[in-house]
């Protein structure tokens, strides 16, 4: 029963803290010592946490009545909080499950959870409160973060953006297949423009590697490892649980997760083809339902919340592939899950669009030497003549009118784009060289 709480209050709490780009970040900490300790400052009348009770006669309740009295009650008390005192709570109380810490970073957020009864003591009321600020109507005054950072009234008039990059700052992103090939370059791209991006990926020891050095490298934490099987559905339900209590909610979901087995459709096995299958189109399906209803939940309070679902598609999406009819067949159906998810999205200002990369010749995907691609079109013989893994490569190089591959900051470029432009949802956007090109 207290899952549905954190499921709900988390993504509510960041669309109740938003600031017409993205909301706080939420840590959320089951402590009861820390619960009971909080709760003898509130009455005390020393400290300014909110203090949110379950609901009245919640096992008459079904599921969805039991969410939508979370979600009134909720947003009720928090404006109440807001109304009284003028400002955003820092600590959230849940009784008898646990709190939440909120901040604009993961590492203000982090800071007040390993700081918690400093931060309890140091939130005080206000002598003198002042009206909460706001973009619209001060355009003229300053903004202070709770980082101490000054935001400028010409910044306020731009939204907070003084270049494209800086519309990922503090926002939260997840990278299915995010340890290696384009999934690794959409990470890392992310990470150095100040997202906190998980890294979701079977292969959780590459993930935590990759993790561990992009927190290294910014000297902050930027990146969490997470392990998720797209094709389970526990799994992935799993995952988006975890990245509530760890960060609150999602603002970006990018399902990258793929695989390519190549292969005539006169000898390819049902297991395979069902493998490529579950992968790049079941895979992206699951994680679209249960990331949807993150993102559902933070844009309630405002109406004005707009996230991003973004799938990593193929040119083989757009065109048919010889010798190659599972993958093919997959990326096509992404494209309708695309164009039907955006339709029926929307409504709660989530943007559904796809991404049609040309071949990224330098990943794993084509250049692992025992199963890249190279190495599985020159088995299968699917480029007539070619003796080597170079004629290979070369012969696919030719057919690009740029005469390169496709790289993974070409397709952060678009991604960039998809997520400023918020007058576009249901589209596949080539970035192939001018190899495939729209009619």
């Amino acid at each position: 029963m207290k899952n549905i709480y954190i499921e709900t209050i988390a993504p509510l709490l960041r669309g109740l803290t938003f600031d017409g780009e993205k909301g706080n970040i939420s840590i959320f900490e089951g402590d009861s010592k820390k619960v009971g300790f909080a709760f003898d400052k509130i009455r005390s009348e020393e400290t300014l946490p909110l203090y949110l009770k379950g609901v009245k006669n919640q096992n008459l309740l079904n599921k969805e009545q039991l969410e939508e009295k979370i979600i009134s009650y909720t947003i009720d008390k928090f404006k109440d909080y807001i109304k009284k005192y003028k400002q955003k709570p820092k600590i959230v109380i849940l009784e008898n499950i646990g709190i939440f810490c909120l901040g604009e970073s993961y590492d203000n957020a982090i800071n007040i959870k390993n700081n918690f009864e400093d931060a309890l003591k140091n939130i005080k009321i206000k002598s003198e409160p002042t009206e909460a600020q706001d973009c619209i109507d001060k355009k003229n005054s300053k903004i202070i973060t709770d980082s101490g950072y000054d935001r400028s009234s010409e910044e306020c008039r731009n939204n907070g953006k003084s270049n494209r990059n800086n519309i990922v700052k503090n926002k939260i992103a997840v990278v299915t297949g995010g340890a290696q090939g384009f999934g690794e370059n959409i990470v890392r791209e992310l990470t150095k423009s100040g997202c906190l991006v998980f890294i979701a990926d079977i292969n959780i020891k590459s993930a935590n590697r990759l993790a561990e050095e992009l927190n290294i490298k910014y000297k902050r934490k930027t990146a969490l490892a997470i392990k998720v099987d797209v094709t389970d559905e526990d799994s992935v339900k799993k995952m988006i649980y975890e990245i509530i209590v760890k960060a609150g909610g999602i603002d970006i979901f990018i399902s990258n997760a793929g695989v390519l087995k190549a292969g005539s459709v006169k000898e390819m096995d049902l297991v395979t083809f069902n493998f490529v299958t579950n992968v790049n189109y079941i895979g992206y399906f699951l994680c679209t339902k249960h990331a949807s209803k993150v993102m559902a939940l933070q844009n309630i309070p405002s109406k004005k919340y707009f996230t991003d679902i973004i799938q990593i598609n193929s040119k083989s999406g757009l065109k048919g592939s010889n010798k190659n009819s599972a993958y093919a067949g997959s990326k096509f159906g992404g494209l309708g899950l695309t164009q039907s998810f955006a339709l029926e999205l929307i409504d709660d200002n989530i943007k559904v669009n796809s991404v049609c990369p040309g071949n990224f010749f330098e990943g794993p995907l084509w250049a692992d030497p025992k199963n890249g691609l190279f190495v599985q079109y020159l088995r299968t013989g699917k480029v007539p003549g070619a003796k080597t893994i170079e004629d290979v490569k070369r012969f696919y190089e030719s057919k690009v009118p740029m005469k390169r591959g496709c790289t993974g900051k070409d397709v952060i470029k678009v991604i960039y784009y998809l997520i400023d432009q918020k007058y576009e949802t249901g589209q596949a956007i080539p970035v192939t060289g001018g190899q495939v090109m729209l009619k």
